[in-house]
């Protein structure tokens, strides 16, 4: 049996189908819910608010890892790396279906943003990707690094009986920290400056305006 190759054009319209499934909430996840199991905590109105604003902020988060895979994966010039972008994108489906299926729970919704969440971030992964490989595998190993950080502080924030959130955010931080080991594994190299303070000035702006809207 022939396996048919890809064209740059089968490529495009299968990112472009990802992209709608992603801003739309409908990706489904691989693996069950890390919260599978666990009581729902009872929450007041403010912690509910902010339960729910920590995880639209996660949620938009996936959103932007989804993109910059995709983005980072059409471009990859190393069919082994795109496999791996590949690969890791499907397990960060993983986290954005869990994020929405929390949001749900908790009576809440995703950004209003996330196009352009999405949108923008495509655009910086492929801009990684034209750089090269080892230069898009280094942006990969910032942007989980940055990650996980963020994630040790939700998880500091949380409302302490909010435990399914809890748990899908630990199993978030310990598959980020992983994708930044592989990637950097992989030949990643360091970011030169400004471009990791950069992206933290980014991502503080997308975190204040997913928080809430």
């Amino acid at each position: 049996m022939t396996v048919r190759q890809l064209t740059p054009l089968d490529r495009l319209i299968a990112g472009f189908e990802r992209a709608l499934d992603t801003v739309a909430g409908a990706p489904e996840a691989r693996r069950p819910t890390p919260a599978h199991g666990i009581a729902e905590a009872e929450l007041d109105r403010a912690e509910r608010r902010h339960a729910a604003g920590l995880m639209r902020i996660n949620h938009a988060g996936e959103v932007c890892a989804q993109a910059l895979y995709d983005g980072q994966a059409a471009l990859a010039r190393s069919e082994e790396i795109r496999r791996h972008l590949v690969h890791a994108a499907a397990e960060e489906t993983d986290h954005l279906a869990w994020c929405a299926g929390r949001l749900r729970e908790l009576d809440s919704r995703p950004s209003l943003f996330n196009p352009l969440w999405y949108a923008g971030s495509y655009a910086i992964g492929a801009a990684a990707a034209l750089a090269g490989d080892p230069v898009s595998l280094g942006f990969v190993v910032e942007t989980e690094r940055q990650v996980e950080a963020h994630l040790a502080e939700h998880l500091e924030t949380l409302p302490e009986q909010d435990q399914r959130s809890r748990a899908v955010l630990r199993q978030m931080q310990a598959d980020e920290v992983r994708h930044a080991d592989e990637a950097e594994a992989c030949g990643g190299v360091e970011l030169p400056f400004p471009i990791p303070p950069l992206m933290q000035l980014t991502s503080l702006l997308m975190k204040k305006v997913a928080y809430r809207i």
